[in-house]
């Protein structure tokens, strides 16, 4: 009864004495219901105020932790045709082991004995390289006999040349002693012809020394005329050093245009060998190019150029293969807000596709089903899908991950943060706040050595 009207009816009828009043007010059901909401209450109190773990949720896969590790593709350096095929997917093959042959699908390499025909220039080449260092040898020598023949010619007509000019001296003071005895001869002939007008000496006496005169003037004459010779020999001795120097010069000069020639030709064919050898060793390597082969030991994945007779370009891929042994890791995208929470070396869950798991991510001890882990490295730049990759390895104080794991299988990751209560999560969560920013014990520690110093 609600009372609301001013005539009240409990005033002057007792309420209790009618059936439908006992059966309701005499039930205690609601003392119950009181108390289990008061222990609800209570226990709700209590859990708010319990310890729970911050931590950072984030999806990614598995994956491997070197690079050398991961699934790859194999390609081909050069273009070409399939021709045979050696392995077929799922194979295993081992480091070097044959994948597929195939063919030169370019002109210039569908020779056979290309490699043969190109060692036979090399060698040909390398001949002609010989014989132009022969003939640079033989002109050298040349070069040296002119320069040794110029030389010993040369002091042969220096000595010519020093013997004619004694020559004009001994000449010249020949020349001054037909003069001096002509002299003589006169006086002595006009000293007669003198004596023979005054009758003192004979017709015969003057007639000597007039013969005599005539001798020593044929003497002067003759003297003049061999001083006037060996100044012709100092000339022409001149001369001779003169010409024999142009001589041989034109001589050497020749010698040596020649030998340039077949050094410039010597080493022009050392160039030609040198792109011939450089030839030959491309065209053995593209020769071991026409087999395909492993880079790593490993399993075929997928053919990506199946069939035979498919012509291909150079870099495309023909065939992926994942590596025999490998380090599993995990990597994982956080959102640009979260970034300076996660430092390397932290610990963080992993929940692994197709494992059973009880995940509590506010109380990892009572979590089932997850394994530990730790940052090892963390992207720098932002990927494309608007996160940052983190890449996580297993905690070797951990339990030891799945074996049946495979890369490229799918996980679930929480970083742990701080322990905070339940009510001040919940809180944070309401109003979309990021997690407490903190730093690792060990920077901590570090830092605090830094303030000390």
């Amino acid at each position: 009864m609600l009372n609301i009207s001013h005539n009240k009816v409990n005033d002057r009828l007792d309420l209790s004495e009618f059936k439908s009043s006992k059966d309701i007010f005499s039930k205690t059901y609601y003392k119950q219901f009181n108390k289990i909401l008061l222990s609800v209450a209570i226990f709700i109190i209590v859990v708010l105020f319990l310890p729970w773990t911050q931590n950072i949720t984030g999806q990614g896969s598995v994956t491997t932790l070197k690079p050398s590790q991961r699934p790859q593709t194999i390609q081909s350096q050069i273009p070409g045709r399939i021709e045979e095929w050696f392995v077929q997917e799922g194979d295993f093959v081992n480091q070097g082991d044959t994948i597929l042959r195939i063919s030169e699908i370019k002109s210039e390499y569908f020779d056979d004995r290309l490699v043969e025909r190109t060692n036979q220039q090399i060698q040909a080449k390398s001949s002609s390289v010989n014989a132009y260092q022969e003939k640079v040898g033989a002109l050298n020598r040349q070069i040296s006999a002119l320069s040794n023949e110029q030389n010993l010619k040369f002091e042969q007509t220096k000595n010519k040349l020093i013997q004619s000019r004694l020559k004009v001296k001994s000449d010249s003071i020949d020349l001054e002693a037909a003069k001096t005895n002509l002299s003589i001869a006169e006086r002595q002939f006009n000293r007669t012809q003198t004596l023979q007008n005054e009758g003192l000496k004979a017709v015969k006496d003057v007639e000597e020394k007039r013969l005599k005169l005539q001798e020593t003037q044929a003497k002067l004459i003759s003297q003049e005329n061999k001083l006037i010779t060996s100044k012709n020999e100092v000339l022409n001795a001149q001369i001779d050093l003169s010409r024999i120097k142009q001589e041989y010069i034109d001589k050497i000069s020749k010698a040596q245009s020649d030998m340039f020639s077949a050094q410039s030709n010597q080493f022009d064919t050392e160039a030609q060998v040198s792109k011939l050898e450089n030839d030959f060793t491309n065209y053995s390597v593209r020769n071991r190019l026409l087999y395909i082969t492993a880079p790593q030991s490993g399993y075929i994945n997928k053919a990506l150029r199946g069939g035979i007779g498919i012509t291909f370009k150079e870099g495309e891929e023909l065939v992926g293969i994942m590596p025999a042994k490998y380090d599993l890791a995990v990597e994982t995208y956080i959102k640009p807000i979260d970034l300076p929470l996660i430092h390397v070396g932290e610990k963080v869950r992993i929940q692994f596709d197709g494992w059973p798991a009880i995940v509590f991510s506010g109380w990892p001890n009572v979590s089932y089903g997850t394994y530990a882990a730790k940052v090892i490295a963390i992207e720098n730049f932002i990927s494309d899908n608007g996160k940052y990759r983190v890449l996580l390895a297993p905690d070797k104080n951990g339990q030891k991950w799945p074996e049946a794991i495979r890369v490229g299988s799918g996980a679930r990751t929480f970083a742990l943060l701080e322990d905070v209560p339940i009510w001040f999560e919940l809180w944070r969560q309401i109003n979309s706040f990021p997690p407490n920013y903190y730093q690792p014990q060990a920077k901590e520690k570090s830092d605090s050595k830094d303030s000390k110093k």
